[in-house]
């Protein structure tokens, strides 16, 4: 009988400039190859508190909740959804891009009330609108995207925070583009949860989602009317896994993704996080005016720039697709399409992490005309 053989792995060596993942830190390829041990060993109950301890560095909070949900950074969001919303809340869902919109269908979801306050994909949500949407409303919470992955937009918190608090809502941010790479400060911002992504401006594979809540979210948590709707999900139980004191078992946790998150944090707090965000800043501007003297125009509001993603129009000559795949093979780069109503229109191109350097910028903006060039792209005067 034909029996099919199979062979050794052998992925390609890409560049990965878009969305994410970002590449991984050589420090964190090597943290993913130490000796594994039982998710309740002594050793790796000390490895968890370091990684809670270095968490509450990179969020800049002092919440007792902050820990790494197994899952994707879509995880944290429908954590930090279901955990709060139960059947008959309502919740303003601010939506100026592809993940509020997700975030809007997880509160449905969940039965509860998704008010929407809609801005222009590329464009900030305004804090009136908020306003006028908690003033009209009962809102439990705010939800709102701090850097949304689909546009390269970052959005102002501190005035819609002090909004959402005078309503007596909680806010609740994602913040799986900006931890890391933005400016993100969770106490002083007055941020009741906030959840991220282990794959992008952390420089570690896919596979966590660190996320943090105060004293006021999780009273709400704990004081629900009914259980939370997901069992894997609901943090008032996950916590007691990660609870320094009177660790209770929750499930297996990824230890060698841990590993590799509590090395990518180490790596964070070594270089320092204002000099992280500097660096972020800087490229991203480097890498805005290289592709304005390619001709390219940005397309989201450029008041609003996120350090660690840019979104650029595609030129009307010039096929999206082709583009992407002339970089991928002739170049090992990656940059993102876009999502959505932006699918075939934008360009996403990352600078997260370890990615953002100027060697990356350079190598990125010949390898884009280039390209160009192939597809008859002339620039406009």
């Amino acid at each position: 009988m034909f029996r099919k053989t199979y062979g050794d792995l052998k992925p390609p060596e890409r560049l990965l400039l878009g969305a994410g993942p970002s590449n991984i830190d050589p420090r964190v390829v090597k943290a993913l190859t130490l000796p594994i041990v039982e998710h309740l060993d002594p050793y790796f109950m000390e490895v968890m508190n370091e990684t809670v301890d270095l968490l509450r560095y990179a969020f800049k909070t002092a919440n007792r909740l902050t820990l790494p949900i197994s899952g994707s950074g879509s995880a944290g969001m429908e954590s930090a959804v279901c955990s709060i919303i139960e059947k008959g809340d309502e919740a303003v869902v601010c939506i100026n891009g592809f993940f509020g919109e997700r975030i809007s269908e997880m509160v449905q979801r969940c039965g509860g009330k998704s008010i929407e306050v809609r801005a222009e994909w590329g464009k900030i949500v305004e804090k009136d609108l908020v306003e006028k949407a908690l003033a009209d409303s009962n809102a439990k919470a705010v939800f709102i995207v701090h850097a949304e992955t689909s546009t390269g937009i970052l959005q102002p918190l501190k005035e819609i925070s002090k909004i959402t608090h005078e309503y007596d809502a909680l806010l609740i941010v994602d913040a799986v583009t900006s931890l890391g790479g933005c400016e993100l400060n969770v106490d002083d911002w007055g941020i009741d949860v906030c959840f991220s992504a282990s794959q992008k401006c952390l420089s570690c594979p896919p596979g966590l989602a660190p996320i943090t809540a105060n004293e006021k979210a999780m009273n709400a948590i704990n004081n629900r009317k009914s259980k939370v709707q997901s069992w894997y999900l609901d943090l008032s139980t996950i916590q007691t896994y990660w609870s320094e004191n009177n660790r209770v078992y929750h499930h297996t946790a990824p230890i060698l993704l841990i590993y590799a998150l509590r090395e990518g944090l180490r790596i964070l707090y070594e270089e320092g996080l204002e000099k992280r965000w500097a660096r972020h800043r800087e490229n991203i501007q480097m890498l805005v005016e290289g592709l304005e003297d390619i001709g390219l125009e940005i397309y989201s509001d450029k008041a609003h720039i996120c350090p660690s993603i840019v979104a650029v129009k595609v030129p009307e000559s010039v096929r999206d697709e082709e583009v992407r795949r002339i970089l991928r093979e002739e170049y090992n780069i990656t940059i993102s399409g876009g999502l959505g109503a932006l699918k075939g229109k934008i360009w996403r191109i990352g600078l997260m992490g370890i990615n953002s350097n100027r060697k990356n910028i350079v190598l990125a903006l010949e390898a884009l005309k280039n390209a160009l060039k192939k597809e008859g792209y002339v620039k406009s005067n």
